[in-house]
């Protein structure tokens, strides 16, 4: 998981701010060619990972607005495989930032509406503030969650409210299920090499170049070539056929979110098309 582990650290302070995690050697890929700028505005930091203001496709201007990172993130730890939390209490709070990438405001949430680490690495909170209230004071509008899932080849940005840094790449795959430790997680999006996320990148939205909606969340990367380890992640097919990739990093899709929120921004995970593990 890309939370900013003690090595990451040092390695940005031995090698500088553009070091990458420790990985096998190989050739960077050339990023693909961005249609549109992709910036800070909408991003958070948190105490330990990033983060978004996000809405839905259908979120109204009054509604609370939500914050997306990863469920490793939650600041009471990782989730246990199987575990699902909804509608916990949390005044966790978020550092918002502009274009620039300057932080302009803290942002407290109400409460966890929704977080887990199974078939996927997510945690969404409910803020004490409506998207028009962000917007009107800091001039910030949400990142819209795209309701369709990605396709490979996608020039994509994986964006960095922790370091305040961003990764151009482009989707090369996606994982059948991507295995580390006790968590599996399903169709997972893999970036090609130029993304080379560190800790800290944890929970960053994805966002496809060309539309400027996020279509995953960036969570884990295969740190030194362990196999199906903790940091070190593995693919397996259907079949069953493990795969290790040294050195590549993934996201979790995010277009299943978002069936399962209806009016006001409230989750339902009974609501028509929710896929979302429940409690």
């Amino acid at each position: 998981m890309k939370k900013p582990l003690v090595a990451a650290l040092l390695a940005l302070v031995i090698a500088g701010a553009g070091a990458a995690p420790a990985v096998a050697a190989t050739e960077p890929e050339a990023a693909p060619p961005a249609v549109q700028a992709v910036d800070f505005a909408g991003t958070v930091s948190l105490s330990n990972c990033s983060g978004s203001v996000v809405r839905m496709p259908g979120s109204e201007d009054d509604d609370p607005a939500l914050v997306m990172s990863n469920g490793h993130c939650l600041e009471t730890g990782f989730p246990a495989a199987g575990q699902v939390i909804v509608d916990r209490a949390s005044s966790r709070t978020f550092g918002l930032l502009n274009a620039a990438g300057t932080r302009v405001a803290t942002l407290r949430a109400a409460k966890i509406a929704y977080a887990t680490m199974t078939d996927t690495d997510v945690s969404l909170y409910q803020l004490t503030t409506t998207y028009a209230q962000i917007r009107n004071s800091y001039g910030i509008g949400a990142l819209t969650l795209g309701d369709t899932h990605p396709v490979a080849g996608t020039a994509i940005t994986v964006v960095s409210g922790y370091w305040k840094r961003t990764y151009t790449c482009g989707i090369d795959g996606f994982a059948y299920r991507l295995k580390e430790g006790q968590w599996t997680w399903k169709d997972s999006v893999r970036y090609t090499s130029a993304c080379r996320t560190i800790g800290g990148t944890s929970g960053s939205p994805v966002v496809d170049n060309a539309t400027g909606k996020v279509v995953a969340v960036n969570n884990t990367g295969n740190e030194d070539g362990g196999r199906c380890t903790d940091n070190n992640p593995c693919e397996v097919d259907a079949n069953g056929t493990v795969t290790v990739r040294a050195g590549i990093n993934y996201g979790q899709e995010t277009y299943q979110i978002v069936p399962c929120f209806g009016l006001d921004n409230k989750l339902d995970l009974s609501r028509s098309g929710c896929t979302l593990p429940k409690p």
